[in-house]
């Protein structure tokens, strides 16, 4: 197994840093390893927000699901999807007056332009990871940026096509710190050759066999199983339902609408 193979396969999730500041050389490679990650067109529709603030951990450690290690991190890096930046650049140059003058509508980001955002943005928050965990400094993965939509906008200062999709804590392992690596799910279950295949109840009793393991009879989600305890705890929570309300409410900036050159903000 070659050193990138052995990188990815020894990653886990990190939540306890040492106390050593991030020094500014590793810092830069991983955000240089992040921007040769792949982009849509050579677009690079994202922006990362580096974070080193105490104050401004603190609070992330309330918004994004009371995680209280989030504000030990050293640093935060948050992961944009971002059109933002190419509207400003064609209003800048008069795409606008060119639609006009060519027939062609000028449309706002709409749903799909957020989706191939988002696929850059992931991207490049991958290569961030991958190349933290080279230098020696863990990370963990926050979604819970996009709870709380109007707050974090304001906190952020962010227009209103960039949507903060995600987030990566950063710290070095400590000395002698031990890894556990957790189990994935076996490979039949998740790639398929040439057409998806559904899978049947042996192969979901299979596939959740070690999970289903945890499972306690007197859990406190009055569930009978490892799925309804599952839902309860993820899917069904309130913090799932407030992910929901902020996407909705960021999504109608993302319509397509028709954009009126002399008021492109409207």
């Amino acid at each position: 197994m070659n050193e990138t193979l052995k990188t990815i396969n020894g990653r886990v999730s990190l939540r306890g840093y040492d106390k050593r500041d991030i020094s500014k050389e590793d810092l830069d490679a991983i955000l240089e390893a992040a921007m040769r990650a792949p982009t849509a067109g050579n677009q690079m529709l994202y922006s990362i927000i580096v974070i080193k603030d105490e104050a401004t951990k603190k609070i992330l450690s309330k918004t994004c699901d009371n995680q209280a290690f989030i504000a030990t991190a050293p640093v935060l890096l948050l992961f944009l999807a971002d059109h933002q930046r190419w509207f400003d650049y064609y209003e800048q140059n008069g795409v606008g007056e060119y639609c006009d003058e060519h027939g062609l509508l000028f449309e706002a980001p709409q749903e799909s332009d957020l989706l191939l955002a988002i696929e850059d943005t992931m991207c490049a928050a991958q290569n961030a990871v991958i190349a933290a965990e080279s230098l020696g400094i863990g990370s963990c993965y926050i979604g819970d940026t996009v709870e709380h939509y109007e707050f974090h906008r304001e906190l952020f200062d962010l227009p209103d096509w960039a949507f903060p999709i995600a987030m990566l804590t950063l710290g070095y392992y400590r000395p002698e710190q031990p890894k556990v690596i957790k189990e994935r799910f076996d490979r039949e279950y998740i790639i398929f050759d040439e057409k998806y295949r559904h899978l049947s109840k042996e192969d979901y009793d299979k596939m959740f066999a070690s999970r289903a393991k945890i499972y306690k009879e007197d859990n406190q989600y009055g569930a009978k199983n490892f799925a309804q305890m599952f839902y309860a705890r993820k899917t069904g929570a309130e913090f799932s339902k407030e992910m929901a309300r902020s996407v909705r409410v960021a999504m109608k900036k993302w319509d397509g609408r028709i954009l009126n050159k002399k008021k492109f903000h409207d």
